[in-house]
This record gives C-alpha cells, structure tokens and sequence, in this order.
C-alpha cells in the first residue's frame, strides 16, 4: 500500500526588528563643548574675560553627552580658536545624516558687534567670544543650516546676549562685588574697543555669511526666525522653510539679563545639570527649560527657541540620541 508523503512542517519567519528599532540603531549622535575660562587679551584689548567655571560646564557636558551614548569633542581655553569650532561644526554638519543627533553648548562670555546687515532691530551682532576672535551669530546659525533634514541639534548656550530677536543690552552693567560669581558678558568698552581694533575683520564676516547665504538661495536672518515673530511676513516665512534640520537652542538668560558664573558651574549649566539628574528627569524640552527656570534666580530666565521643524523634536526627552 502506498502512502502519500507528508510535506515537511514550515518553518516559522523569523520576526524582523522593527524599522524603527533598526533605524535608531544605526543612528550616529556627535557632540561639541566649548569652554573658555579665559581668552586671548590680544585680540581683545588687553582683556582676558577671566571666569571660573566655564571649562567645568564643559567637561559636565561631555560627561553628560557620553552617558547618553554621543561622540563627544571638547574645546577649552585656547583650543577653543574660531578655527577650531567651525571645523568641529562643520565635520559635523557633513557627517550627520536624517535622524542623527547633535548636541552643542557654549560656556563663555557673550559680545556684541556692530551690524552691518541692517537686519537687527538694536543694530548689534550677538557673538560667542572664543579665543582668538568672536564667533558671530550670524555665523553659527548658517552653519546649523548646513546640518541636513532631519538632523536634530540641540544648542545650549550658558553666556550673556542669548535671548530672542531684540537681543538689547542690559540697560545697566551689572555691579560686581568681591566674592560674587561675575556675568559672562564682555564689557561694552571692552566690546567697542575689539571691534574697532579689528572693524575690517568683523564687517567682512558679516559680508561673508550674507554672501554664502545669497548663493543658497536666500538671506539667513537668524535672529528673526529664532523669534518666530511677524509670522505673517512672507520673508521670514520663507527663512523657517528653508532651515532644514530641526534646531532647538535653550539660552541662559533673556535679553536684558545676564548670564552668571559659578564656583563649580554657571548658574544655568548648574540647574541645568541638577534638573537632568543624571537622566531621571522624563519630561521634553519645553518642561525641561520650564523647570530650569523654576529654580533659577529671577535676574536670570532661561529662554527656548527654535529652528526648523521642531514639533516631535521638541516631544521629545532631552538628549534622546
């Protein structure tokens, strides 16, 4: 009698991961901390912008940025030149791809330059003053539009001048006693001097970026986009589109306040760093500066804006590589 073979029993697909665990796992995150507890008095008229605790927020930072698994690069003191940063930005910028994730914070003293674009409203440039020479807004925000769409990047900036689009000076000086943290602002005689010692230098930074921004395509107003102000303006409508990377930047203070400095870390950084708690906080961006601000003094709020398309970045927790 002859029997009918049986088929042999199919074996069951083996699950695939899904396409969004497997997406995260090939996603790249990079990070870059700068901190100059000094700079060069060369460049800035005898000035060493002296500060305690800026190279400290940095390494916290890079502390912070390994234990959430990023690759991090660190600029202190004089490693912190204008050279350096932009090529640090910049490798980033060609190296991240849609998903991946960048982190930069900026501990030091915050400038001003005269504007020559006309596009401030106080006709003042905000900078980063690093070692040899101030990195100018403008600047940094057409390097962040050379991050690709669908890079995030997250910007905390721990220095005076970091708030929105009327970025006007304190209407005084802060008074500086003995013993008492010093604001990282860079003086306004101090401020004037390097410009006119270096006015050349300056005005061809800002006639640069409008240059390059002209040949992509349009002129990057950064602080106006940074604001979301006049939405209804077809100029900066135009600006926001073309920003492609999601852009979040938490500033130390408002406008008219300044940035202070620290023992151990400046005052933002610190709150900062004690509201992470080590990765315990579980809420998004907006509650985190929300509660940064909450244990702040009130001569100091911190502020929250963005760039880009930035609703789920914004959901998301901090540091979510």
């Amino acid at each position: 009698m002859s029997t009918t073979p049986t088929s042999a029993p199919k074996k069951r697909a083996t699950p695939r991961p899904a396409a969004s665990a497997s997406a995260a796992a090939k996603r790249r995150a990079l990070s870059l901390h700068i901190g100059l507890n000094k700079v060069d008095p060369g460049h800035y008229a005898g000035w060493d912008g002296e500060l305690f605790a800026c190279e400290a927020d940095a390494a916290d930072m890079r502390a912070l940025a390994l234990s959430k698994g990023m690759k991090p690069t660190v600029l202190l003191g004089a490693q912190a030149s204008r050279a350096a940063v932009l090529k640090a930005l910049r490798a980033a910028s060609g190296t991240l791809k849609s998903g991946d994730y960048f982190l930069l914070t900026f501990s030091g003293h915050g400038g001003q330059v005269p504007d020559t674009s006309g596009e401030e409203v106080d006709r003042l440039d905000e900078t980063w003053c690093l070692w040899d020479g101030q990195l100018i807004d403008d600047e940094l925000y057409l390097e962040l539009s050379r991050f690709a769409a669908g890079v995030r990047v997250l910007v905390l900036s721990d220095s005076c001048h970091s708030g929105t689009v009327t970025r006007a000076a304190p209407a005084s000086p802060p008074v500086v006693l003995p013993g008492q943290p010093r604001p990282r602002l860079m003086p306004r005689q101090i401020a004037r001097k390097t410009y006119r010692d270096h006015q050349d230098f300056y005005d061809g930074l800002q006639q640069e970026v409008a240059a390059e921004a002209a040949r992509s395509g349009g002129v990057i107003d950064p602080d106006a986009a940074l604001a979301q102000v006049r939405i209804d303006s077809s100029r900066l409508t135009g600006v926001v589109t073309k920003f492609l990377p999601s852009v979040i930047l938490i500033s130390g203070c408002q406008d008219n306040q300044t940035s202070m400095d620290g023992e151990f870390n400046g005052a933002f950084t610190g709150r900062l760093l004690e509201v992470w708690n080590q990765g315990r906080f579980g809420g998004n961006h907006t509650q985190f500066r929300h509660v940064i601000v909450a244990g702040m003094e009130p001569t100091q709020t911190p502020n929250l804006y963005t760039l880009g398309p930035c609703a789920t970045f914004l959901a998301q927790k901090p540091f979510t590589v």
